[in-house]
């Protein structure tokens, strides 16, 4: 069978490469791990510096994200004449800017929603 079949339609979808049943159940087993690890570092308090926790949960995200773009988005520096490294650096950027933006409101909403201790002491 060639890759022009059915009608003289090109099933190639511009020569990108479909995934294997492998490589979907591999992609899939990495993200649960990449998912698990971080859910039990945080639910279980294993490390007790809240800072470490937190920086080490974003670079399991990160790692996820890109596991997510190899396995799921057959996204290779080959593919497609080169639009995947400026997906690529199109990703970088938003996450970044989702994670600083995300932990800026969460730090500032923390800071100054929540009643100091000295307040709360001072209730009836």
């Amino acid at each position: 069978m060639s890759a022009q079949d059915h009608a003289g339609h090109d099933h190639t979808h511009g020569g990108a490469a479909h995934g294997s049943l492998k490589g979907y159940l591999i992609g899939f087993v990495l993200s649960v791990i990449l998912t698990a690890i971080p859910f039990w570092l945080v639910m279980d308090g294993v490390i007790d510096n809240k800072q470490a926790t937190a920086v080490i949960v974003m670079a399991f995200a990160a790692v996820q994200i890109i596991v997510h773009m190899v396995f799921f988005l057959h996204m290779t520096p080959a593919s497609e004449g080169g639009w995947s490294m400026l997906a690529l650096i199109f990703t970088v950027i938003l996450v970044v800017i989702v994670l600083s933006g995300s932990l800026w409101v969460m730090y500032h909403l923390n800071a100054n929603m929540m009643p100091g201790l000295h307040e709360m002491r001072q209730m009836p």
